[in-house]
């Protein structure tokens, strides 16, 4: 008989991981062996941290799934093959929990001599203006070392007659006149000496000084010697002219650093301040996710590693393949902040800020946008430690510059509103009021049900309320990983705490246990549409206009209350929605982007020029890809300008839409953007600062029809689902009818499509508790719950 580990095809088994601040969540799919034309899936949840029963929790949620897979029994700590897996796909917050907690690598800032307290000065914006105490973060690099090096643009900005003054050179890039008018010094090619040349924006770029290579390198010596092995290398006007950060970045490589990030191959965009701080970052965050990395692929085999290196990429190019019967090594891909897919020799510190949310906004964009009704979804993502908010109206919102504690950072980002509001967020009673977070119990020990003595948490209150039933609930929790949840650690943490609130001389009348748990849980529900608000009431958008995809381990309990606040008539739950992070990275598409900076003003004699660079960029970019396995059908590219009003510092990555795309008319696209985000327009030049091309490889074909095509064409139309679905009944607390001891629950798999499932009811599977109140009612489809919100409302006024 043949054994089911040999019945599973090599190559075949797709692992997406997502490791959350509490859980872990890992989704699969594999041939089924009966039909291996078809594929099936497993989802696995373990905690983010356990330390007494595994190192690292993605690897050992992988080890699990190829022993469900293969039938075979695996021991802890043993090197996992790899010879089934196609590819594993990871998004961390390591890099982020580095950052927020101060825990990154120990590096040095490189330089232009004279600007060494340029990023510790910042740009002095002030974003509490009337604290008396004013707290700074402290920079992260520890030593700075300046270099005697200085480059400048010849000519000055505000010359009424700057083009006719400007530097000429030929098509080579030498020289043809110099600077005349103002500031020319008479004799030399601009204001004094210096050589002259043409800086990648085409600006005219005056060397003054160039750096010694016998003083760099001592300097350095010097640095590599007190134990520096990563280097952030910061030089003025490098976005333009980076030869000189070239320059020290391959001395610094040849002595030894492990880790050297340039700030002009990082970010060539103007702008030192934050192009500085994001290479800082980078050095600073860098070498802890490429240890974190290291120890990750010394749980697997040697294949692993190399099918996620260049060698591989080359391989794949040059259509050879590796390993037995023609099959490629697996490999590895990681999420980036901006929603793509990068390989191992892309990722960085730098881009993985946003690593972990960046998936769930994948897996809702994409699973509940339809095309033909076009109405914006807001992505919820409740987890265990904070709630992520995020919007998508057909295209991913995207940010270049953001703030993540104290750091400003120059790198586009998906724009995710975080709140520190989660199933994890701890409870407190403060000056007469209800409290629900910031601070977070987090995995290790968890809230006080998770059986390691940890504080009262909203995963407590929903646990008490019936939100949560420990018998449908994963037994992962005490020190064996096989224990329920305890509800009577919440409810005696939860009678001391209603005891000193009754007791306290500010409460007008005595609440009961229920009142005082659901006190809580409508504060977090607050607390987690405040970034629902911010996001759209004030951009301008209409809240009420929106569907709500709810997801994470808590949105199901959540979801309901917080569409009602918000005036949503209609909320989407996949079923996947506990785990959507780790199932977005399964529909993810490889990203690859080259970007140049400009220093143009848009007219028609310049958008020949333009036109071309992003020519050159998209080539380059598509010959990236192909090296990545990407051709044809399944390879698009996105041309993009970053566009400003003459006289103002704001800019917006334009993409041309509709009727813009055919002519490439940037300057339509660019007025359509600003109208829509500031309300007017200014009569004045349009200036180029960057020419941007994202390249996108497509992994899927077809996710099928939408869900609102689905639920249109069923046939018969929803019907209630009949009482022998009921698979059990429990007592649970609900705001509007008080608690019901007999509130029906129902199975998610035993759900058929079609059936209607009226409030007050609970939904469950073994990942995830829906809480469908009174007033709403939810139909299941094929991969989603469909929840009406207005329905019955009269019939619960009767």
């Amino acid at each position: 008989m043949t054994s089911k580990a040999a019945q599973i095809p090599d190559r075949s088994i797709r692992i997406c991981a997502d490791r959350g601040g509490t859980f872990c969540d890992v989704h699969a799919s594999y041939p089924d062996p009966q039909d291996l034309s078809e594929r099936k899936e497993i989802v696995v949840k373990l905690l983010s941290q356990d330390p007494a029963n595994y190192r690292d929790a993605p690897t050992e949620g992988i080890r699990r799934i190829l022993e469900i897979v293969t039938s075979t029994s695996i021991p802890r700590g043993q090197i996992l093959k790899t010879d089934k897996i196609d590819y594993i796909r990871l998004s961390t917050t390591v890099a982020t929990n580095a950052l927020l907690e101060r825990k990154g690598h120990r590096h040095a800032l490189i330089t232009t001599k004279g600007f060494k307290d340029l990023l510790l000065i910042g740009n002095q914006s002030r974003p509490r203006i009337f604290d008396l105490n004013i707290r700074r973060p402290s920079p992260l690099y520890s030593e700075v070392v300046e270099v005697d090096e200085r480059v400048t643009l010849a000519g000055y900005t505000y010359d009424p007659q700057a083009a006719e003054h400007a530097v000429v050179f030929t098509e080579d890039g030498k020289v043809a006149r110099g600077l005349r008018g103002p500031g020319w010094d008479g004799k030399h090619d601009a204001e004094g000496p210096g050589e002259v040349v043409r800086g990648l924006s085409g600006e005219a770029v005056r060397i003054i000084t160039r750096p010694d290579e016998t003083s760099v390198r001592r300097d350095l010596e010097s640095l590599y010697s007190k134990g520096y092995n990563s280097l952030a290398i910061v030089f003025v006007h490098s976005y333009t002219y980076p030869d000189h950060e070239l320059f020290v970045g391959r001395i610094a490589r040849e002595i030894g650093f492990q880790q050297v990030s340039i700030s002009s191959q990082l970010i060539p965009m103007i702008k030192m301040v934050p192009r500085g701080v994001s290479s800082t970052a980078d050095a600073y965050l860098t070498p802890i996710l490429m240890e974190y990395l290291d120890g990750f692929f010394k749980g697997f085999d040697d294949m692993l590693r190399r099918g996620s290196g260049k060698e591989a990429k080359d391989e794949r190019e040059a259509g050879t393949k590796q390993g037995d019967e023609g099959l490629h090594d697996p490999r590895v891909e990681f999420m980036g902040s901006d929603g793509g897919l990068l390989d191992l020799d892309n990722f960085s510190g730098l881009k993985s800020i946003l690593s972990g949310p960046a998936g769930g906004v994948v897996g809702y964009a994409l699973t509940s946008w339809d095309e033909e009704r076009r109405q914006p979804v807001i992505g919820l993502d409740v987890g265990g430690t904070s709630t992520d908010v995020s919007r998508y109206s057909g295209r991913y919102e995207t940010v270049y510059e953001t703030t993540t504690a104290g750091i400003t950072i120059q790198s586009p980002q998906l724009d995710i509103n975080t709140v520190a509001a989660g199933g994890g967020s701890r409870l407190f009673w403060r000056n007469g009021l209800f409290q629900a977070g910031p601070e977070s119990a987090g995995a290790e020990p968890g809230p006080a049900c998770y059986r390691k003595g940890g504080p009262l948490a909203v995963t407590d209150a929903n646990l008490l309320l019936g939100r949560l039933i420990p018998s449908y609930f994963p037994n992962i929790f005490g020190k064996s990983e096989k224990e329920p949840l305890d509800v009577e650690a919440s409810r005696r943490a939860f009678e001391e705490l209603a005891g000193r609130i009754n007791s306290d001389p500010s409460i007008a009348k005595r609440m009961d246990m229920d009142e005082i748990v659901y006190g809580f849980i409508k504060v977090a529900n607050e607390t987690m549409c405040r970034p629902i608000r911010a996001l759209t009431e004030s951009r301008g958008f209409a809240t009420s206009k929106h569907i709500l995809a709810s997801f994470g381990g808590a949105g199901g309990q959540h979801a309901c209350e917080i569409a009602r606040l918000l005036g949503i008539k209609t909320i989407l739950i996949h079923r996947h929605s506990s785990i959507l992070s780790a199932y977005g990275l399964a529909l993810a598409d490889r990203a690859y982007e080259l970007q140049e900076p400009s220093s143009t003003q848009y007219n028609t004699s310049t958008k020949a020029g333009l036109i071309s660079r992003l020519d050159a960029l998209a080539k380059n970019v598509t010959l990236e890809l192909n090296r990545q396995g990407f051709k044809g059908a399944r390879l698009r590219t996105e041309r993009m300008l970053n566009m400003r009003f003459e006289g103002t510092d704001t800019a917006l990555m334009v993409l041309c839409e509709g009727d813009e795309v055919d002519t490439e008319d940037f300057e339509a696209a660019f007025k359509r953007e600003y109208k829509k985000e500031f309300g007017f327009l200014l009569e004045t030049k349009i200036v180029v600062d960057d020419v941007k091309v994202r390249g996108i490889g497509k992994t899927f074909d077809t996710l099928g029809p939408s869900v609102f095509s689905e639920l249109a064409s069923l046939s018969p139309p929803p019907r209630a689902a009949s009482d022998s679905k009921i698979d059990s009944r429990y007592s649970v607390y609900f705001e509007d009818i008080g608690r019901l001891n007999d509130t029906p629950v129902y199975l998610l798999e035993k759900l058929d499509l079609g059936d209607k499932v009226a409030g007050p009811a609970m939904i469950v599977d073994g990942t995830q508790t829906i809480v469908v109140v009174p007033g709403t009612e939810a139909i299941a489809l094929s991969r989603h719950l469909v929840i009406n919100v207005n329905t019955g409302e009269e019939d619960l006024q009767k």
